[in-house]
């Protein structure tokens, strides 16, 4: 039976590294775990929350009721076709690991995902997404036990309702689920995708070939150049969403800003970088208080130490101001608050 922990510190489950506690903590590994623990009569009537990696969270102060780590694991291959195999992996696995695992197999496909912090489970949550690749590509489909009482669901890409940095897991059904299993589609015609800048740059002068295993190690190349270890600074990551806006306004702001970043993001729709915004606000590299933006890309929110939930809220509202008076264009926080 799962250890019920009562005022657990979840300062190392956050790569952030902020200070706070959980009323009580269990680590679920298996649907008997949870149903076991949602039975215990100590939880009973507390709200209920699913703790991953912790690479995409900011904790505003202590968390009440009961907080589930997700520790379900293994990873297998379910099925193939003439077309594509099939492969799960538990929510409780470490996502880069089982990106790495499916290439030394021979299946490409998620080699644009590498070392992006967190666990399986929590990759669909947000649809995480780097050079030109999102989750939702290639999700087949993935099963989660409700928070409630432990009934199984199955969820069909098409349930998922997957969006830019999001998903029904993080709309209406947020909060109610606890993600075991996912399985992915990896295509046997599958092609590498080199078009993003950085990575074709980074394939060019590193002489790495252009196949999956070539692509992954020209990734991790380039996020190790411009992402902070959070073992060494704590950090969540990327922490806004590249704002998108009309076509209309993007043009009005390229007249002005000649240098302007931005991408095609759908029809009439153009994506601005956000790091780009903030550094031409002059936070990139500054500090306010124990965080600050981070010095070799302005899009990452650091804590230099001893940070807590306020002040990060402190630093987001002043890069979100500074960014809306200078281009008129709202910034919003990609990481989850709990």
């Amino acid at each position: 039976m799962p250890e019920l922990i009562p005022d657990f510190s979840l300062q190392a489950c956050n790569t952030l590294g902020l200070a706070a506690r959980a009323q009580w903590l269990a680590r679920i590994d298996s649907h008997a775990s949870l149903q076991a623990v949602l039975a215990d009569p100590r939880v009973a009537g507390l709200s209920r929350r699913v703790l991953g990696g912790g690479s995409n969270l900011v904790l505003g102060g202590d968390v009440p009721g009961l907080v589930l780590k997700n520790e379900i694991g293994g990873r297998r291959l379910l099925r193939e076709d003439e077309a594509a195999w099939y492969v799960a992996a538990g929510g409780g696995e470490n996502w880069h690991d089982f990106v790495l695992w499916t290439l030394a197999q021979g299946w490409g496909g998620l080699e644009n995902l590498a070392l992006i912090p967190g666990t399986v489970g929590a990759a669909p949550v947000q649809n995480i997404g780097a050079y030109g690749a999102e989750i939702r590509d290639l999700l087949s489909e993935l099963t989660a036990y409700a928070l409630d009482g432990g009934e199984i669901r199955r969820f069909t890409q098409e349930d998922c309702r997957f969006g830019y940095r999001d998903s029904v897991f993080k709309q209406e059904e947020a909060g109610r689920w606890l993600i075991a299993e996912v399985v992915f589609r990896l295509p046997k015609n599958h092609r590498p995708n080199t078009a993003y800048g950085d990575i074709e740059r980074e394939l060019a002068e590193a002489g790495l070939p252009r196949t999956p295993q070539g692509v992954a190690q020209a990734v991790m190349q380039v996020r190790q150049r411009k992402l902070p270890d959070p073992a060494v600074i704590g950090n969540a990551g990327s922490f806004f969403k590249n704002p998108v806006v009309p076509a209309a306004v993007h043009a009005a702001l390229l007249a002005q800003y000649p240098a302007l970043v931005a991408y095609p993001a759908g029809p009439g729709a153009m994506k601005l970088a956000a790091g780009w915004l903030i550094e031409q606000c002059g936070w990139k590299g500054r500090r306010l208080g124990p965080v600050g933006m981070y010095d070799k890309q302005a899009l990452v929110l650091v804590n230099h130490g001893g940070a807590i939930g306020a002040d990060v809220t402190r630093l987001m509202q002043a890069v979100q101001a500074a960014v809306r008076e200078r281009f008129g264009v709202g910034l919003e926080a990609e990481p989850v608050w709990w």
